[in-house]
């Protein structure tokens, strides 16, 4: 496989730093983005291996600043090959919202931000990547989670941003196939994370452990060797494909 053009939403840290590694380590050059990491994803661009990687910012919810940032990546990769979309907001830093614990004010703004980033900032960048790959082939991958199937119900915009990504991934295998662009889903269970350390906390992280059999949550290498083989040419047939990486902590049929 020749030397790909990459960009990982999300790669400075978490899932998409695993991400961004596996692609680099794979002869890949990679563009790195963030929203306000700057200085992670610049000490991780100068870690990887190989050349010509590069740094880009955006606020997904901001649509042209996605539009401006996908178009800076192919300028500075000469293209654009894969697009792994991976940033996402869900974590300690994000006020849950149950019904009956949030106000109808706190309700309509926490749904506004969630799909802002989550689902409609990865449409947006699935659609300006795709207008570099039409030409040249390409792969987009999406980063879900197993809350789009078993629900989040402290935070029920996550859970369905997640369940429309999975849909628009699929919608998009079936558009994009024409052109040589496949698109593929992940759907990970717990990942020990930045984004997810108090939740593995105390008797809170037992619990979280034990709802796998392998008694353990996902290390983000384990989620990058998915996204990096369903970007592969042996891949191609996975197109349309959601694949569960949570250890046997939610099963469905």
């Amino acid at each position: 496989m020749t030397s790909r053009a990459v960009l990982v939403t999300g790669g400075s840290r978490g899932i998409g730093r695993a991400v961004v590694k596996a692609f680099a380590a794979g002869g890949d050059r990679v563009a790195i983005h963030h929203r306000d990491s700057a200085e992670l994803a610049e000490e991780l661009r100068a870690q990887l291996p190989g050349e010509g990687h590069v740094v880009v910012r955006a606020d997904l919810a901001d649509p042209d600043a996605v539009r401006a940032m996908v178009d800076e990546a192919a300028g500075l990769l000469g293209g654009l090959d894969v697009l792994v979309n991976n940033a996402g907001t869900f974590g300690p830093a994000d006020p849950p919202h149950p019904v009956f614990e949030s106000t109808y004010e706190q309700w309509r703004q926490r749904w506004r931000e969630v799909l802002d980033t989550n689902l409609f900032g990865a449409a947006n960048a699935a659609w300006c990547a795709a207008q570099h790959m039409r030409d040249r082939g390409g792969r987009i991958v999406n980063v879900s989670s197993r809350g789009a199937f078993r629900g989040e119900p402290a935070n029920p915009a996550y859970g369905a941003s997640k369940a429309g990504m999975n849909a628009m991934g699929q919608s998009l295998a079936v558009a994009l196939a024409p052109y040589g662009i496949a698109v593929a889903t992940v759907a990970p269970g717990f990942v020990e994370t930045d984004m997810t350390n108090e939740h593995l906390k105390a008797e809170r992280g037992v619990a979280v452990r034990a709802q796998s059999p392998f008694n353990r949550v996902a290390r983000p290498e384990e989620i990058a060797a998915a996204v990096h083989w369903l970007t592969s040419p042996e891949a191609e047939w996975a197109t349309g494909t959601i694949v569960d990486l949570n250890g046997a902590s939610y099963l469905r049929s």
